[in-house]
């Protein structure tokens, strides 16, 4: 069972984590680690996780000034956001492919305008330019780097036609169970059909639960998501990490609670399968 535990840049936060030994490590980064006294800091910090884990993963910022870095942004609308998403995003996967490490890039965040799709005036447009910039991404930094999926219409798992286009352009991606579980409604069916549909394709996990509803990031055995059904679907080749909501961000106590939750859904589904 990997351990695969999440911080920021932070001295504090990242000392924390580690002396869980994670398999694990992801770097969740902001625009200011973009900064040139903040990408020394995040140099180091690199070295340092990566000499005591295997697997480091960079979490590409959410936002830039205030604003979600949409992949599929208008470059017309957006100019300096765009401008900043493409640059962070080919400096972020060069390191990858320096460090061996996996640059992970959201394929959509949330649509907060009616009509306004990442600057485009229609969902399908958006898709189109996301997907087209994922396709680019992946033969700029084959091997390291990932697509996650959010609860965005631009970028969501759960649909069999649109997942279908993902499994025709071999994209590597990150899932979230969460973001998929509230987009379905909160439907194990449909969560397990998906997962299953695009395990091959999948690279890095973000394990959280959730009750279906709103994004609860909550720990493991907490919400509705059946993680006894959930885990034998989950590629074996591939990362991991608990993208727990933390009460205290300087003690990841809940994310170690999810993985000792789901040692014992491991525990019980193998006792079942090869029973005394």
């Amino acid at each position: 069972m990997l351990l695969g535990l999440k911080a920021s840049t932070d001295e504090r936060q990242i000392r924390d984590r580690l002396q869980y030994h994670p398999d694990v490590f992801e770097f969740h980064l902001t625009e200011a680690d973009f900064t040139a006294s903040g990408w020394q800091h995040f140099l180091k910090m690199v070295a340092w996780v990566q000499s005591q884990v295997p697997t480091v993963v960079f979490h590409h910022p959410m936002r830039f000034r205030g604003q979600r870095n949409e992949l599929a942004m208008n470059p017309t609308k957006y100019p300096a956001r765009y401008d900043f998403l493409m640059t962070s995003s080919v400096k972020l996967m060069t390191l990858a492919k320096k460090v061996n490490a996996t640059a992970l890039i959201h394929g959509g965040y949330r649509v907060d305008t009616p009509g306004d799709y990442a600057g485009w005036r229609d969902v399908a447009k958006a898709q189109d330019v996301a997907l087209a910039r994922m396709i680019a991404f992946a033969q700029e930094a084959p091997g390291h780097v990932v697509f996650e999926n959010s609860m965005s219409p631009i970028f969501r798992y759960g649909d069999p036609a649109f997942e279908a286009r993902l499994l025709r352009w071999r994209l590597p991606l990150a899932y979230d169970t969460s973001h998929t579980f509230i987009t379905l409604r909160g439907d194990n069916e449909r969560l397990i059909a998906s997962l299953r549909n695009l395990k091959p394709l999948v690279r890095h996990y973000h394990l959280v639960d959730s009750m279906g509803q709103t994004h609860d990031s909550l720990p493991l055995g907490e919400g509705r998501i059946d993680w006894y059904r959930v885990l034998p679907q989950l590629n074996p080749n591939a990362s991991r990490i608990y993208e727990i909501g933390l009460k205290n961000q300087f003690d990841c106590q809940e994310m170690i609670a999810s993985h000792h939750y789901l040692e014992k859904v491991a525990a019980k589904l193998a006792a079942a399968k090869h029973p005394a």
